[in-house]
């Protein structure tokens, strides 16, 4: 498949438009949908859909096929291990993928302390994961999270999670003792601040507000945060936020969980998110980008947290031979060079949107780690407002014209592509974008 789009036909074509009646009438409408794509194939940053019209991917199934879509190595390994064993439930029995992935995790994990891993099958279960390990290892109930922040929508990730008012209503009553912070988005400081003022103002709003009369230290077991801010705006923190967070938490015996469903996986350039600002969780979320697409998520704790008795913690498909086999594929695949092109690739993109705010008047700000960048669409630069309106045409438009993007945020474009990305990739998208805001 050519490493460029190609488009045969107006979008959407007669097989996609026949699919999306039949998807309107048996799928849930509680689905998001920004344009009408109907996938059939993939490789690398490609995608072709049903009517034979090529696209370069710059959402990775939403951050998910960090090595691609169908990387051929990953490819191998499921096919390989199909063909031994599809299930046996880790819960119950013993095989050796998963034993190599736990060692896997443990070893990369942030932090050189001894690491234990609980499998699930999503971002959402390693959060729920890691709301009962932190409630078992400290005998405390109240949890803090912050606004803006997306964990899932099981009903306690839910809880966590504190972004669109859609995602919560008429779901309640929801998980008790959760209660939130502002976040340091730092273009929006909710403080009226600069970056290290916000960053501090953050979490003098958790010492001097919440631990004073809401959630007391002795009955507060977590905070739970984003390290770059997925789904709210690809937000990325001053480090002084972290090294703040840090000193709260240690001095008041409240655990860090950090949730790196979107930003882990090689993503920013490194493993994790967390290793730019040197800040190292108790307990880790991770999924998505962990196994080339099969669905996989890990809560990866402290080794001295994670003695919970049998039963108290399971999952009967978590950890399945085949999406172990999987995920170790693809962390070797992001330690043989994949997080450095993220790295690099990432650079080159900013290089040249970095320039965007002063040539484009409906950019606000260009913010990212790696192959994590979010564009923030303004209606006035001077006065910050949102622009949702603006960045819906983006999306459609680059659609148009062959490029997949996704919002984040009220109004912001994220920019998530495969690891695998190619300069010429990344400047098709770069002259497309510039092509849709001019």
């Amino acid at each position: 498949m050519d490493g460029l789009p190609k488009l045969i036909g107006p979008l959407p074509g007669p097989r996609a438009r026949a699919i999306i009646e039949r998807d309107a009438r048996v799928v849930s409408p509680s689905y998001t949908r920004s344009y009408p794509l109907v996938a059939e194939r993939g490789e690398g940053a490609i995608i072709e859909d049903v009517d034979g019209n090529r696209f370069l991917d710059f959402s990775a199934g939403i951050a998910v096929v960090a090595t691609g879509h169908c990387h051929p190595r990953v490819v191998e390994a499921i096919q390989k291990q199909a063909a031994r064993l599809i299930h046996m439930s880790g819960t119950d029995f013993y095989y050796e993928g998963m034993a190599a992935l736990a060692e896997k995790l443990a070893e990369i994990a942030p932090g050189e302390v001894p690491r234990r891993v609980a499998f699930g099958n999503s971002g959402a279960e390693a959060i729920e994961g890691s709301i009962k390990l932190a409630r078992y290892a400290t005998g405390r109930d109240k949890i803090i999270a912050f606004f803006g922040c997306f964990h899932g929508r099981t009903l306690g990730a839910l809880s966590l999670t504190a972004r669109k008012a859609v995602q919560r209503g008429h779901f309640g009553p929801l998980l008790p003792g959760v209660v939130h912070a502002p976040y340091p988005y730092c273009y929006r400081c909710p403080f009226g601040r600069q970056p290290e003022g916000c960053a501090v103002e953050c979490v003098k709003h958790i010492e001097d507000t919440l631990l004073k009369t809401i959630a007391p230290p002795e009955e507060t077991a977590a905070i739970v945060v984003e390290p770059v801010l997925g789904e709210g705006g690809y937000v990325v923190p001053p480090k002084k936020f972290f090294d703040e967070l840090a000193r709260v938490a240690q001095q008041n015996g409240i655990l860090l969980i950090f949730d790196e469903v979107q930003s882990g996986m090689g993503r920013t350039g490194k493993m994790w998110a967390a290793e730019h600002f040197d800040a190292v969780p108790d307990i880790l979320a991770v999924a998505k980008g962990i196994a080339g697409g099969m669905p996989l998520g890990a809560t990866v704790a402290r080794a001295d947290l994670m003695t919970w008795p049998p039963g108290a913690h399971a999952s009967t498909f978590g950890g399945n031979p085949v999406c172990c086999a999987a995920a170790l594929a693809t962390i070797a695949l992001l330690e043989e060079g994949l997080m450095k092109n993220a790295a690099r690739m990432g650079a080159h993109l900013m290089d040249r949107m970095r320039e965007w705010p002063a040539r484009f008047p409906h950019v606000g700000e260009v913010r990212g780690l790696g192959l994590m960048i979010g564009i923030d669409l303004v209606r006035d630069q001077r006065t910050k407002e949102k622009a949702p309106e603006l960045r819906g045409r983006v999306l459609r438009q680059a659609f148009e014209r062959g490029l997949l993007v996704l919002g984040a945020g009220d109004n912001a474009i994220r920019l998530c592509p495969p690891l695998v990305i190619t300069r010429d990739q990344c400047d098709f998208a770069m002259e497309t974008l510039e092509e849709c805001l001019r």
